[in-house]
């Protein structure tokens, strides 16, 4: 039996740039024959991610700069720069059978996602080896000098979060986990589009005879109600975690957490958003996970008084109370919600 927690959240967010496309505007998706304002489940994934280490006390690394922390390892522990340089380069070109490739300064050429500690693991392997990196460091082709099944075990490690999210990894397919949980985009329940906020800059220092503004420039913003969802296998989530229960249960918490109070964090100085969710509702189901999504095909219209949180909260739970007449509870083990207005409970 599969077990799956599904997570639906309603959270209306002020005038911000949660996460922006390659113009700097907000993301957007057309739903429902409507534009939405959207923010990626990569977005989220991140402030949720970062959250769960902090828990766990566990934390994770994606970064292009293995070879270069490795690198600054070495060099803190007494080796000459370019011996230390050589040597973290080794630890790509020693991964796996044919090595992670690199570029110039001590970059891979793809990102790697690993636990933090892994960097002191490999610059101790690198010690463990420093004769063998003396003698081919001077070689135009060195080929693999660190045994490459010792670093390969090393890159393929996890922690909680990576157990939880998942890694994918083509250059070393042995490391890819399947993550246990899935999230989705986030988009609004009613139409919205990006609005052009024009602002200035003042130059303090122009003189007295000197007029207009330093700086002059546009910024795009959005505001609206967001439908959040995610849904974590509990059974993929233990497995990754090689069965261990109480390991999965305090993930799982830790997840359920964040995933309702986190925010991603862009431009946050300027626009400060942070606001908590109005409605989470949570379900344990077998057999497959059911997101509401579909509550919001039809676009949300603001009531009488010109919001959207209240229309929002009566749309998921008539699509709710829809949907359980459709497929039945059978399969749901457990079901409840919290609401902000204290009248809707």
């Amino acid at each position: 039996m599969t077990l799956y927690l599904d997570l639906s959240v309603l959270q209306s967010v002020p005038a911000a740039n949660l996460n922006r496309d390659d113009l700097g505007s907000p993301k957007q998706v057309r739903y429902g024959n409507a534009p939405r304002i959207r923010v990626s489940s990569q977005s989220w994934k991140r402030a949720i991610r970062l959250g769960v280490e902090q828990d766990l006390g566990e934390k994770a690394a994606r970064s292009r700069l293995v070879p270069a922390k490795v690198q600054q390892a070495l060099e803190r522990a007494g080796w000459p720069a370019e011996l230390a340089a050589f040597a973290g380069a080794q630890v790509a070109a020693s991964a796996g059978k044919k090595g992670i490739g690199t570029e110039d300064a001590g970059h891979t050429s793809v990102l790697l996602f690993l636990p933090e500690a892994a960097i002191d693991e490999l610059a101790t392997v690198c010690t463990e080896h420093r004769q063998a990196l003396e003698g081919a460091a001077g070689k135009k082709k060195p080929g693999q000098v660190l045994p490459p099944p010792t670093i390969e075990a090393i890159l393929k490690r996890r922690t909680a979060s990576i157990s939880l999210l998942g890694r994918m990894l083509a250059e070393l397919p042995d490391a890819n986990v399947d993550g246990a949980a899935q999230v989705a985009h986030a988009f609004t329940t009613h139409a919205a589009e990006p609005q052009r906020d024009y602002f200035t800059a003042v130059d303090d220092w122009l003189g007295e005879a000197e007029t207009g503004s330093g700086h002059l420039d546009t910024a795009e913003f959005s505001a609206g109600v967001f439908y959040r969802y995610a849904t974590v296998n509990v059974a993929d989530l233990t497995k990754n975690l090689e069965g261990d229960l109480k390991a999965a249960r305090t993930v799982l918490a830790s997840f359920a957490e964040h995933f309702l109070l986190s925010l991603p964090q862009a431009k946050k100085n300027s626009t400060a958003p942070h606001t908590v969710p109005d409605l989470a509702y949570l379900a344990v189901r077998e057999h497959r996970p059911l997101s509401l999504a579909a509550a919001f095909e039809t676009p949300v219209t603001a009531d009488q008084k010109g919001g959207f949180s209240q229309p929002s909260r009566h749309a998921l739970n008539a699509y709710a109370h829809n949907l359980n007449r459709l497929t039945g509870d059978r399969n749901r083990r457990f079901h409840g919600h919290t609401v902000i207005d204290p009248q809707e409970k």
